[in-house]
């Protein structure tokens, strides 16, 4: 096989039981693709044909709705008796399960930003009305030659609930291993099963084990319904106090008491490099915390996470010394900024006009303007650490977010003018 629909295939990338990837080229959008096509024997089989059919169907339905930077997203599929094939975004790379084995264990740190990033993706799931339902390290891809950097993207949909289709739970699928309590006893489901999943999943990539050992499926699930696991610094020395109750939370056996919503659990996570729970290898923030800092900037406050991080992706993060200039009146300039940390002050003609606090944005006027002409200084007070955003990037954004950047502009620009006028009325 050479050609599917529209695809040419390359080579294959991987098979399993049921289905294989292969790695395929859209001619049409110019872009490679991972075409996962269904066994025909698979199909054919009469126990479970009308099983793997109906996974196919479920991952066919999020055709075009997943667009969200940690998840893959879905291009097209084409499901009748004989064929069933789903084309989705190619991630080179590999999965997770490289990294959940005790001789291949990530950095503390690093392992709590892919969590983080896979409770952004999974809060934006279910703000679609969708569970996962089958999240374990197989089905999280990370880009690139290493997880140790770089992005990663949650895969497999296809055991998912989605609340606009017949919400029917289908049960035989998934690995026991990474489910939860309700999970393997059947129970009605919602997201907090994914909760607990991505738990086990944190918990195996700390410590290189499973919470619960068995060697048998019965074992295990008897396991998950009634014991209780050592935490993960059990196995691995160093890990914080802190982190253990992240992941031990996560996987509370009693759905009531986990986090009580993804925004809980990943706040819990950015917290965790807050409270300086985690060394910092370097002394830039991470993206966990350049995202967290982002989204609560009153600025960003009409932006959705999507839209954040594709900010993060063509903003710099900057630490400017106490005294320099960072924008010189009379000069061009294109780029804006915002205050992070530390203190800036905007000065005219030797005159301070005002001086800017955390989250304040700077320099917008002549990146928006035609003349690009800067009208005042701004000049760091102390160490300060601000985000950098050029205006010929800007206007490569996607519309929704350019949107959302001038609207936002507009904002700041009508709170100034009611600044400037109650000053002029109280002389």
């Amino acid at each position: 096989m050479d050609k599917i629909g529209k695809y040419d295939l390359i080579r294959a990338l991987g098979k399993g039981a049921t289905s294989t990837v292969y790695l395929g080229v859209d001619a049409f959008a110019q872009r490679q693709v991972a075409v996962k096509i269904a066994s025909p024997e698979v199909l054919k089989d009469p126990a479970r044909g009308r099983l793997y059919k109906h996974l196919f169907l479920n991952e066919a339905s999020l055709v075009g709705k997943l667009s969200h930077p940690h998840i893959t997203q879905i291009y097209d599929a084409a499901i009748d008796d004989s064929l069933c094939y789903i084309v989705m975004e190619y991630v080179q790379g590999g999965t997770l399960e490289t990294y959940a084995a005790p001789e291949k264990l990530l950095p503390v740190e690093r392992i709590v930003e892919i969590i983080f990033k896979c409770t952004r993706a999974l809060d934006f799931a279910y703000g679609i009305g969708i569970t996962h339902r089958d999240i374990k390290p197989a089905n999280i891809l990370f880009a690139g030659d290493s997880a140790a950097s770089g992005d990663i993207k949650i895969s497999d949909f296809g055991a998912a609930i989605i609340d606009s289709l017949d919400n029917t739970q289908v049960s035989g699928i998934g690995s026991p291993a990474y489910m939860s309590p309700e999970q393997v006893q059947e129970l009605p489901l919602d997201y907090r099963t994914d909760i607990y999943s991505l738990g086990v999943v944190m918990y195996q990539l700390l410590c290189g084990r499973l919470p619960f050992q068995a060697n048998n499926k019965y074992n295990m699930i008897y396991q998950i319904i009634n014991a209780d696991p050592k935490p993960p610094s059990h196995y691995r020395a160093g890990i914080p106090a802190g982190i253990d109750e992240i992941t031990m939370r996560a996987m509370a056996r009693d759905a009531d008491n986990r986090y009580p919503s993804w925004r809980d659990f990943s706040n819990a996570l950015a917290q965790a490099f807050r409270n300086k729970m985690l060394p910092l290898t370097k002394r830039n923030l991470t993206e966990t915390e350049q995202f967290e800092t982002m989204r609560e900037i009153a600025f960003f406050a009409a932006f959705s996470d999507v839209e954040i991080w594709e900010v993060l992706r063509f903003a710099t993060w900057e630490t400017v010394r106490a005294g320099k200039t960072i924008i010189r009146d009379g000069e061009h300039g294109d780029f804006f900024g915002f205050l992070i940390s530390g203190e800036l002050k905007i000065i005219k003609h030797g005159r301070i006009l005002n001086l800017m606090t955390n989250g304040d944005c700077f320099g917008e006027m002549a990146a928006i303007s035609s003349e690009k002409i800067r009208t005042a200084d701004v000049v760091a007070l102390t160490e300060t650490q601000v985000v950098i955003i050029r205006g010929e990037i800007l206007s490569k954004a996607s519309e929704t977010c350019r949107m959302h950047f001038y609207q936002a502009f507009l904002s700041v620009m009508v709170t100034r003018l009611a600044l400037s006028s109650a000053r002029l009325a109280a002389r």
